[in-house]
């Protein structure tokens, strides 16, 4: 059985841990509470962007651009391009394995495949098993701007534009209602067209015409790229923020195992004071009845010795 030091020790150990698991908790509550004002800032540009794609083709149906799938219907791709978003770092649950998991799942379904991956945890991930990776995006986990998501957007962009790769597909975790994490699997390029082919109109709306200069095409392909950074940017805030909800799951858990420790460490430690305790009460006891006893035989001895001498002179006389 462990010492009263021993245990003393390790209650101390377990609240100083408690401490960080804390501190951890409330840093990324701080993070994510920042992350999602943030992107409720930017969001209705880009929700604008995507609603004036889709009056365009509300109102013109002859609308040609690579971005889109042809009207003819599509074609099997052949090539595809993955961007895999993940943390920089650990303790945030089952976040990083998900996404990750997730991500070898879709690769394994194709033969010709390029990765893109954003966090260090993914590049370690992809690195021990010895899969390619096209590029690391390093220090944008942690710190989600429009510039990275733009420099993303870009290097996506000219690959596809360059005819690289047939389709792009981003793949992050969303935090959905209750805190939890979803793994979300996107594709990014070509568009569907009948995902912008209808829009609600609403009472009072007057049906406008619209001149497109110098062209409907030219000004669709001007919007897409930043329809396509907003997105990316959207992802990582969205995955960045489904992070923190986990790693404040994950420190929550840690606190609630932390106190259960100490309560029992706490049992622990009065049972062996209070058997520390019983044994000197004990030993205390024990030793004066062995003091007792001892003074008893002397004594004893001394009683003794007093009536052979008393005899002894009686003898004598």
């Amino acid at each position: 059985m462990a010492s009263t030091k021993e245990i003393k020790n390790r209650i101390e150990s377990v609240q100083n841990t408690q401490k960080i698991t804390n501190a951890m908790y409330l840093i990324a509550s701080t993070k994510l509470t920042k992350a999602r004002a943030d992107l409720d800032k930017t969001l209705p540009y880009f929700r604008l962007q995507e609603s004036e794609m889709k009056r365009i083709f509300q109102r013109r149906n002859d609308v040609d651009s690579h971005y889109f799938y042809p009207k003819t219907g599509r074609k099997p791709a052949e090539s595809y391009a993955y961007l895999v978003i993940t943390a920089d770092k650990g303790l945030a649950g089952s976040y990083n394995y998900n996404v990750l998991k997730a991500a070898e799942a879709e690769l394994r379904k194709h033969k010709k495949t390029m990765l893109y991956v954003v966090g260090e945890y993914g590049r370690q991930y992809f690195l021990r098993r010895k899969i390619p990776i096209e590029r690391t995006f390093l220090y944008t986990a942690q710190n989600p701007t429009f510039r990275r998501a733009r420099e993303i957007g870009g290097v996506l962009l000219g690959l596809y534009n360059q005819k690289k790769c047939d389709e792009i597909r981003v793949i992050y975790s969303q935090m959905e209602k209750g805190g939890q994490a979803q793994v979300k699997k996107a594709q990014l390029l070509p568009f569907e067209r009948g995902r912008f082919g209808t829009m609600e109109v609403h009472s009072g709306e007057i049906r406008k015409e619209y001149e497109f200069v110098p062209n409907v095409t030219a000004a669709l392909e001007n919007i897409v790229p930043s329809y396509i950074c907003g997105f990316i940017y959207g992802a990582l805030v969205e995955s960045f923020c489904s992070e923190q909800s986990a790693r404040m799951t994950a420190m929550k858990s840690a606190n609630d195992n932390a106190e259960e420790l100490l309560g029992t460490l706490s049992v622990e430690f009065n049972r062996v004071r209070q058997g520390a305790i019983t044994q000197e009460i004990t030993e205390v006891v024990g030793g004066a009845k062995a003091q007792k006893k001892k003074y008893e035989k002397k004594r004893l001895e001394a009683e003794k010795k007093r009536l052979e001498e008393e005899k002894r002179r009686r003898t004598e006389k």
